[in-house]
């Protein structure tokens, strides 16, 4: 049995853990992202993988990172949520912990643990995975092997055109589906809702101390669950901009399996029903034909360091 460590690096948490050849995460540990400080962040990093290797052979070291990474998983080109620029980690990162050590996309490392080990674990040669948080990020699998594009940037599903001229986005275009299908869209749509139909959404405001700009995503999913009108329609908003978008993947890319994972998943058939709808509705005659099952992820916040793990394991 081989041992990796995989490391999921995050704007306000730096997760880790030891993770064995079937994917089981035998010891994990946590510290808090300094993310305004480049050299305290690497050296958090590097305190992390010492603890958990102590005492342990370790093969390789595997490190999700939310930016952009270069093709050859070494420098963060660029991290939206931390103070990386043209950060060469894995050269840092090797040197300090006398291991080998691959960088990656946190989308993709997420993806892969699911291909792996999660919902797409009966899949042999392709999956795409679309993460539902605050964002929309994701990963694409075709032929066994991570897509990651000429310069290791692929796979940015949640800047996709969803509405021409739309919301503006963070990345600096408008209308990405990000805008739509994002737990940032569902607070956006839910408080919409409770300012235009106060009376449907009684719940939903007595949560937020009836201030709809309180409104955020967990009284959603709480209210919605207790059937709060405003509250489900937010979701079946999202959910039906998720669906196109899933279509469209399935119909250039042909998949075996599509999954939805991220810290939105937890709502379950409020999201992933109207989805389901949503992407079979926008497959028309297409929909004759086999189509990729859509299924909720299953490895929750332990995806990040499976990924990585079993990514460094193939260094």
């Amino acid at each position: 049995m081989t041992l990796t460590i995989g490391v999921d690096v995050g704007g306000t948490k730096v997760a880790g853990g030891v993770v064995d050849d079937t994917g089981t995460v035998l010891v994990q540990t946590r510290r808090d992202t300094p993310a305004d400080d480049v050299a305290k962040t690497r050296d958090v990093i590097i305190e992390l993988v010492g603890e958990l290797a102590a005492g342990r052979t370790i093969e390789a070291v595997g490190i999700g990172a939310a930016g952009w990474i270069d093709a050859s998983r070494s420098t963060v080109l660029f991290a939206p949520n931390l103070a990386w620029r043209d950060e060469p980690l894995r050269e840092y990162v090797s040197e300090a912990v006398g291991l080998p050590v691959i960088v990656e996309n946190d989308g993709n490392v997420a993806a892969w643990a699911e291909f792996r080990y999660g919902a797409a674990r009966d899949a042999d040669d392709s999956m795409i995975m679309f993460t539902i948080g605050t964002g929309v990020g994701g990963g694409i699998v075709l032929g066994g092997d991570l897509m990651r594009g000429a310069h290791g940037i692929a796979a940015e599903l949640g800047h996709m055109l969803a509405v021409p001229d739309g919301h503006q986005c963070g990345c600096g275009r408008l209308g990405c589906i990000e805008q739509y299908a994002s737990g940032s869209a569902l607070v956006r749509f839910a408080r919409a809702g409770a300012r235009q139909e106060p009376n449907r959404a009684t719940a939903l405001l007595k949560l937020a101390g009836g201030e709809a700009e309180a409104i955020t995503g967990p009284m959603v999913t709480a209210a919605a669950q207790g059937g709060d009108p405003v509250s489900a329609e937010a979701f079946a908003q999202i959910g039906r901009w998720l669906g196109t978008s899933l279509a469209d993947m399935a119909q250039i890319l042909d998949p075996q399996t599509l999954v939805v994972g991220g810290g939105v998943i937890d709502a379950g058939d409020l999201l992933l029903g109207p989805t389901r709808r949503s992407y079979l509705d926008a497959l028309a005659q297409r929909g004759r034909l086999p189509v990729a099952e859509v299924l909720p992820a299953e490895l929750g916040n332990s995806a990040g360091v499976i990924g990585a793990a079993d990514l460094a394991r193939r260094i």
